[in-house]
């Protein structure tokens, strides 16, 4: 996980390049055809036009059509918009929540947001409506066809519909599943500063320490949130290949055909 992995994007947080990653069988993945974020909505007209020279052609978005509203993608220059909600009724990872809201929610039990995301991560892979969103995702994927076509996708804080849809399409390049693992985990150490911040608030504030601790569970990525999802995955859909084939609708057609388009 090396820094040059974050891209130079002043106006948003936890931009970073998928190039690179080596496959099972031999290959890596392409520099400047995948990149993973978080929201879009505060890039300046200089971050614009970064992400279009880049290669951006394909915005994806994951966020519910409120978080959307409150907070619309200002697009990299010449990029088509994809509006995708994993979970169309509302925000479920509270990354975009209310401070009132989590309070409410979130000030008792200790151990309540490291629940709640667990089950966050069940509904992210079991859902009809978060596979519809991951299977149009590959959609955009499949048309991304010349090298300087990159397709960028994100939710809101950039970690965890971002992050399966990250374990998603590098699965489907055949990336060895560890190093998946790592990019996934590696969002903690480049959204660190945000999530201190959080967690200071909640202590200035005098908040419980169960909040502060569900504010921690609920700002971060944990090893435990990325097994609930893949132990599914492997349990009820007989594995990662099977999921993407069976429940995202990919040929192997297509799986060749995303291989050739995204592995050097």
């Amino acid at each position: 996980m090396t820094t040059n992995r974050l891209l130079q994007v002043t106006g948003g947080l936890n931009f970073r390049e998928l190039g690179g990653y080596p496959t099972i069988d031999g290959h890596t993945v392409k520099w400047h055809k995948l990149v993973r974020s978080a929201g879009l909505a505060n890039l300046t007209a200089a971050d614009q036009d970064f992400l279009g020279d880049y290669g951006i052609v394909a915005d994806v978005d994951f966020r519910s059509e409120a978080e959307r509203d409150q907070a619309p993608d200002r697009l990299p220059t010449g990029a088509s918009y994809h509006f995708l909600p994993v979970f169309p009724d509302g925000d479920q990872t509270d990354a975009s929540a209310s401070r009132a809201d989590l309070e409410r929610r979130f000030s008792q039990d200790p151990q309540a947001g490291y629940q709640h995301m667990l089950d966050v991560y069940r509904n992210m892979v079991t859902l009809k409506s978060s596979q519809a969103a991951y299977r149009q995702f590959f959609q955009v994927l499949l048309a991304a066809t010349e090298d300087h076509q990159a397709v960028l996708f994100h939710c809101t804080a950039g970690k965890d519909r971002t992050g399966i849809g990250a374990f998603l399409a590098l699965s489907a390049l055949g990336v060895d599943p560890q190093v998946i693992r790592k990019d996934y985990l590696a969002t903690n150490t480049y959204i660190q500063p945000k999530t201190d911040e959080m967690v200071q608030r909640a202590q200035d504030d005098h908040q419980s320490d169960a909040f502060v601790a569900n504010i921690r569970a609920l700002g971060t990525v944990n090893p435990d949130y990325f097994d609930t999802a893949t132990g599914i995955i492997n349990t009820q859909y007989g594995g990662v290949q099977d999921y993407l084939r069976d429940v995202l609708g990919l040929t192997v057609k297509q799986l060749d055909q995303l291989k050739k388009t995204y592995l050097d």
